[in-house]
């Protein structure tokens, strides 16, 4: 059974999340709920059909796991997804903030072929525009060493590394502070109690502030352990 245009949304999230807490493997259907913004009830019909056609599997107290089968269908849905991204934004001119729901679209339609000539115009990125690396042709997804802003230590050269939200306003106000994916800065303060961060963008002399909440999507990483 091939994968629906669905079907391949529920997989490439579920690997999403589970991609980033790196500790399991598995992975709460309610937070897969949260994330594609429908009903348990919807989930749980969608994971009992993923299921039968052998994309994942789904043990109980412990949540869903991708099968071989089903990491593959993901990480191409992803690398697809990724790379329209980078030619909306690198060749046409889109705003980051502007091509997630486009990339989702636009992924459902274009063959491998349109998908690898849009790759060379928008120059082989290795990153999508919000810094999340992307698949090779052969299904090998890239590691990413970096770490949530607010676990960051003050007083250290930072460069941000991704930026883990597809919300159109917090992408559009972090790109008009300039904190994009390859931003370099230092972290100058943090208030206590969840309060808010101050840091310098590299070359600025202003000190930016954000909260915590909004500075909890974005990921950073040493200057030298960054690559674009």
């Amino acid at each position: 059974m091939s994968a629906s245009a669905a079907m391949q949304e529920y997989l490439a999230e579920a690997y999403r999340i589970a991609y980033y807490q790196r500790d399991t493997p598995y992975i709460s259907t309610s937070a897969l709920a949260e994330t594609l913004g429908v009903s348990a009830p919807a989930v749980t019909r969608m994971v009992q059909r993923l299921k039968e056609a052998g994309y994942l599997d789904h043990e109980p107290y412990r949540g869903i796991r991708l099968t071989p089968l089903g990491e593959r269908e993901a990480l191409a849905n992803i690398r697809r997804h990724r790379l329209v991204e980078c030619f909306l934004v690198n060749v046409m001119g889109f705003g980051w903030h502007e091509v997630h729901d486009e990339a989702n679209a636009l992924g459902e339609t274009v063959s491998d072929e349109i998908v690898a000539r849009m790759e060379k115009m928008a120059g082989f990125p290795r990153r999508c525009p919000h810094g999340e690396p992307i698949p090779s042709r052969a299904g090998m997804m890239p590691r990413v060493i970096d770490y949530p802003l607010t676990d960051a230590e003050i007083n250290t050269p930072l460069t941000v590394s991704r930026v883990h939200t597809h919300d159109a306003d917090k992408l559009a106000y972090l790109g008009e502070l300039g904190l994009k994916p390859g931003t370099n800065f230092t972290l100058i303060a943090r208030a206590p109690f969840n309060g808010p961060i101050q840091l310098r963008i590299d070359g600025a002399s202003e000190v930016q502030v954000i909260g915590h909440e909004l500075a909890g999507v974005l990921r950073v990483c040493a200057p030298d352990h960054f690559e674009l």
